[in-house]
């Protein structure tokens, strides 16, 4: 394990860390850990795309999309005529 020093800690995170510690009852150096760790890993998690409901909602191919693209295209096209 590696052992990092912080220094310049602002007032109110020294604080959140101490009040974090006092609350869980564990020491400021695990508290620091923690928050570390679930700030680390939840933006790892962010990052990936979740995908354990595509077989339920469906997925388009590359072809049916660009097939739904074209229609829509057309679709999206004014009638002047109608707007006389």
């Amino acid at each position: 394990m590696i052992t990092i020093s912080l220094r310049n800690i602002p007032p109110e995170v020294e604080n959140a860390i101490r009040a974090k510690a006092r609350q869980k009852k564990i020491s400021v150096n695990r508290a620091v850990i923690e928050l570390l760790e679930q700030c680390v890993l939840n933006l790892e998690r962010r990052k990936t795309v979740p995908d354990d409901l595509d077989e339920l909602a469906g997925a388009w191919s590359a072809r049916e999309a660009k097939a739904f693209q074209q229609v829509m295209k057309i679709a999206r096209q004014i009638d002047k005529d109608l707007w006389r």
